[in-house]
């Protein structure tokens, strides 16, 4: 029997090697980049950089894991693995971090129990007293 709460699976979303996109990339689902994004990616979903991969510019997203290179800010709102063979230059804002031995990365990382998803959209208004 199908319960009516289950959503189905997504399909992977795919940037093969030897594709480059100038823009932005919104998806409910997961993708894996392989190739080159320059613009802002936000996901619902998880992101997977491959070692080939290459994004320019801002990543939100709810997982990740990163084995190419970033140059930008990613936000993850639940954890983001840091593979050996990743270059991250800009700042993370992330729950969970893990890096394995030989990743670089330069820039500040903020850790905190709950991440906004959409963070860096804008901030929020603030409170008026009135």
């Amino acid at each position: 029997m199908t319960k009516f709460n289950e959503t189905e699976p997504q399909a992977i979303n795919l940037v093969s090697n030897g594709t480059e996109i100038t823009g932005d990339i919104k998806t409910s689902g997961d993708i894996r980049i392989d190739g080159m994004l320059t613009g802002t990616l936000n996901t619902k979903g998880k992101v997977v950089i491959g070692t080939t991969g290459k994004v320019n510019g801002e990543v939100f997203c709810k997982n990740s894991e990163v084995s190419g290179a970033i140059e930008g800010k990613i936000t993850v709102t639940q954890l983001l693995i840091l593979k050996a063979s990743s270059k991250i230059a800009g700042d993370i804002a992330t729950v969970k971090l893990s890096i394995e031995p030989g990743a670089m990365f330069t820039g500040n990382c903020k850790m905190s129990e709950t991440i906004n998803e959409g963070a860096g959209k804008g901030k929020e208004p603030e409170k008026s007293g009135k």
